[in-house]
């Protein structure tokens, strides 16, 4: 029985060519991109589920407890790993990650090469055994347990010495320290949250030998014991802090390991470059699911709008005794051997957009997921869903018709059955439209974020890594030289930049004896007029300072001085306590600047020139004109007569900020794409119905052209009709539109405000595409011959 279902929907299927090609497009299409989003999401979820420990893991994260600036940090002070575990008997062990120089790209040199490693940590030896290390050379239980010792991943050591064993060889660091290799581990897999290239003994860190409670630069990681629970050990973590720390600044807290990937987008600091976003997990899933009913509820109006041409068929059926039953399996039949011919379609499409799809995304997912178990089971359970979703109106609908009913002359389907299709198409554009205007107010807020003035110029200024110098003097001496240039404005010499993260510290009320959270930058005297800060009050930092002098002198922007209760003005020559030492004094106060997101207000920022804090990382060109490959081959020739001896490395300003807007490019990005496609079934949706109203109607467009109506009046009449329903949908979708949209800005310290402009084009775009799908069979309808339509059986 079921294989003679299966004939006779083939048989149809044939029998209709064009409209079959259009629900297997139509689905295909739908299927096609929810399969894409459900890899990147597979992808996303699958993060850190490798680790054979990773039930029992979490990392430290710190609190700051500044009410007027919560902020939380994904690193923590290196001494709360190793009392942690000293103390506490629920902790089987922890690890340390200290990201070389605070996150800096490092320099490094083997076998007379001079190259730039991003990647550069120290940790414990235990990171071996917690994260599953996997050794192709060396000896995993002694690797790292003397200093100076260093594993590196398979691709560095490729990169580093080739097809040559690397076991024993050196390494050496920014030109001071050697490190001897003793390992090479299988690199970490693109889904994982740690993703360390090179990985030094912790041992080799003065903090090893001194850790202390107060630099919460430290990725820690704890390892639990097997039943032991999360929230009583977070409890004894957080009462640590008020043993060990006088007056402390900062709270503890537990991240279960299952969690970094996707619930860490707003914390800071963290060493991962693979971080997810759970709101675009969400976003992207609803999208998915959207797309599949729209393709589904466009397969229903498609197959209804030639029932017409079934209810014959099932008249006669029923008349030599077909049950009802039977009838609806022949309509589920037919709906799912189009969903598996559009799911192998799909699949298809899938492969194929996949390299477009990772360019699009910035990630690596691989089509051959397509083809586990996982997925293959996912598949199977689309295919029953979109069968069931999309076969239930027909054979539901049409399986209940009476035969007396269905075999007269004149029959037409229900007005009710109209109403549902028409409702469906609404519910199709009031989707699309609502991607319409989400799409065009992503893009609307991030050329927003794009021009707007963020209180400096980044604009033509190189940042080149100058942390492998020698000493100041080689430093110095390629300032000079790079200020004598005529491609070059300025230049100066710094620990950090905007879109850098740099030193976090707290500056104190001495009135209220309340902190604040400030950033606070190492700097030379250049640095406003490089970056073009606004000066309010008092000068730059001076040009030199005397080798015993003991003074700190710092600039301030208006946020921090508005702490503190003072004007610019007066705030010069003010001692200022921000942990610099005890001789800080302002030198200057600078208006406000956005350096970091424009997700989160300004901030306290500071900078200073107290040499025995935090060092020079980069140097900052400003140049003039349009010639950048010009300037940077300049840069790079005077870099290494300067600094021979460490690779070039260089970025520029405005690309950095960028890359805080990672994640909205990439929805605006696919959110574009995956829109058009949404539209597009939608429209074959409204093509279908155009199609069942001509064919419903041909009697009615006979008589009107025999008396005399033209064929402008007649596609007048069939397509108002359509445009009534979009108007509909436009009723429906702005306010829903205007709602989501601007809870998605609630995320944005600096936002648009959403303009009615936005939702007239989004209007005219519906309604231009609505026009020109019906105008098709709007048109053909009224050139029919009268004739033809008239003629009765």
């Amino acid at each position: 029985m079921f294989r003679n279902y299966i004939k006779l929907a083939w048989r149809k299927i044939k029998a209709d060519k064009m409209f079959s090609i259009l629900n297997i497009l139509g689905l295909s299409i739908g299927l096609g991109i929810t399969l894409l989003l459900f890899l990147f999401i597979l992808h996303e979820e699958s993060f850190d589920t490798m680790y054979s420990k990773k039930d029992r893991m979490a990392r430290v994260l710190v609190h700051l407890t500044d009410d007027e600036s919560p902020e939380t940090w994904c690193g923590s002070p290196p001494a709360v790993g190793s009392t942690a575990k000293n103390t506490i008997p629920e902790i089987e062990n922890t690890v340390r990650f200290y990201h070389y120089a605070f996150g800096q790209p490092a320099s490094i040199s083997v076998n007379d090469k001079n190259l730039i490693e991003p990647r550069f940590f120290y940790a414990d030896e235990s990171v071996i055994d917690i994260f599953d290390l996997e050794f192709t050379h060396g000896n995993p239980k002694t690797a790292l347990a003397r200093p100076n010792t260093i594993i590196i991943s398979e691709s560095s050591a490729n990169r580093y010495f080739g097809n040559d064993n690397p076991i024993g060889k050196q390494l050496n660091l920014e030109n001071y320290k050697d490190f001897e290799i003793t390992g090479v581990f299988k690199d970490f897999p693109n889904n994982s949250t740690i993703d360390c290239n090179t990985i030094a003994s912790f041992q080799s860190t003065n903090f090893a030998k001194n850790p202390t409670w107060d630099n919460a630069s430290f990725e820690t990681y704890i390892v639990l014991s097997k039943n032991a629970d999360l929230a009583s050990v977070e409890k004894k973590i957080s009462k640590l802090v008020s043993q060990e720390v006088s007056d402390p600044w900062y709270s503890l807290s537990l991240q279960p390991f299952s969690k970094i990937h996707l619930y860490s987008s707003n914390y800071q600091d963290s060493y991962s470059a693979r971080i997810g976003n759970i709101e675009e997990v969400k976003n992207l899933s609803l999208l998915a699911v959207l797309i599949l009913v729209i393709a589904c509820i466009n397969y229903m109006n498609l197959i209804t709008a030639r029932s017409q041409k079934r209810h014959k068929d099932i008249g006669i059926n029923k008349t030599l005794g077909a049950s009802t039953k039977s009838i609806i399996l022949r309509f589920y039949a037919e709906t799912a051997l189009i969903t598996l011919i559009s799911i192998l379609f799909s699949i298809i499409l899938a492969i194929v957009a996949v390299p477009l799809f990772n360019q699009i995304t910035g990630i690596s997912i691989n089509y051959r997921n397509l083809f586990t178990l996982q997925f293959i089971a996912s598949l199977i359970i689309i295919w029953v869903v979109t069968s069931l979703i999309a076969g239930s109106y027909p054979a539901l609908h049409l399986s209940r018709l009476a035969p007396q009913v269905v075999v007269k002359s004149g029959f037409k389907s229900k007005t009710s059955g109209l109403l549902i299709r028409k409702g469906l198409v609404i519910f199709q554009f009031t989707a699309s439209i609502i991607l319409i205007i989400g799409v065009l107010v992503v893009y609307q807020q991030i050329n927003f974020i794009k021009n707007r003035d963020l209180g400096f110029n980044p604009d033509k200024i190189l940042a080149v890594s100058i942390g492998a110098a020698e000493n100041k003097n080689s430093i110095n001496s390629l300032k000079n030289k790079l200020q004598n240039s005529s491609n070059i404005v300025a230049v100066s010499s710094a620990q950090g930049f905007p879109g850098v993260d740099v030193s976090g510290r707290s500056i104190i009320n001495p009135l209220t004896e309340n902190g604040y959270n400030i950033k606070t930058n190492n700097a030379d005297s250049e640095i406003i007029e490089v970056l073009n800060l606004k000066l309010l009050a008092g000068e730059k930092l001076p040009e030199t300072k005397a080798k015993n002098d003991s003074i700190v002198d710092v600039i301030l922007n208006k946020k921090a001085v508005d702490f503190l209760g003072i004007s610019p003005e007066e705030a010069i020559g003010k001692k200022v306590q921000l942990s610099l030492g005890n001789n800080s004094y302002v030198k200057g106060v600078v208006d406000n600047f956005n350096y970091s997101s424009l997700r989160e207000g300004i901030g306290a920022y500071a900078f200073h020139n107290n040499a025995t804090r935090e060092f020079h990382n980069y140097l900052l060109v400003k140049f003039r004109g349009n010639d950048i490959g010009g300037v940077i081959e300049e840069v790079k020739d005077n870099f290494e007569d300067f600094i021979p001896n460490s690779a070039f490395q260089y970025s520029f300003l405005d690309k950095n900020l960028e890359r805080f807007y990672t994640s909205e490019k990439r929805m605006a990005s696919i959110g574009l794409s995956f829109s058009i496609l949404a539209v597009f079934i939608a429209c074959l949706g409204l093509f279908g119905l155009a199609a069942f109203t001509a064919e419903q109607r041909s009697k009615e467009i006979g008589i009107r052209k025999v008396v005399g109506a033209s064929v402008f009046k007649i596609t007048k009449l069939l397509s108002l009709e359509f445009l009534f329903l979009v108007a509909i949908s436009l009723v429906l979708a702005f306010p829903l539109a205007a709602w989501l949209m601007n809870s998605w800005l609630q995320n944005f310290a600096y936002r648009i405000d959403l303009n009615w402009i936005i939702f007239i084009v989004a209007g005219v775009i519906a309604i231009f595409i609505a026009i020109a799908t019906v105008s098709f069979h709007a048109i053909k309808a009224a050139l029919t011959n009268p004739v033809k339509s008239l003629k009765t059986e």
